[in-house]
């Protein structure tokens, strides 16, 4: 996700095209590409301002338990390398 807008920024932008103003018109006027608005439409259409900061807060959550069983991994690998080396 952009990081220069807020979640409550780009669902306000969401309502706005939504209100009937062109999303070229948004686009430009607010600084953002109409791919980046089309992404955004994707992710948040529809969505409030506390459930798109639910879904961001789960995202982050997610990323972070991906990388425990990989981090169990290295440890592993580590351990076994060690143990390998002991006389």
């Amino acid at each position: 996700m952009n990081k220069r807008f807020t979640e409550q920024q780009i669902l306000g932008f969401l309502k706005e095209a939504e209100a009937g103003m062109p999303v070229q018109k948004l686009c430009r006027k607010r600084g953002f590409g109409d791919a980046s608005f089309h992404t955004w439409r994707a992710k948040f259409g529809g969505m409030q301002v506390l459930e798109a900061r639910r879904l961001k807060d789960l995202e982050v959550e997610n990323g972070r338990l991906k990388k425990l069983p990989a981090e169990a991994m290295l440890d592993t690998e580590a351990l076994k390398v060690v143990a390998k080396g002991k006389p």
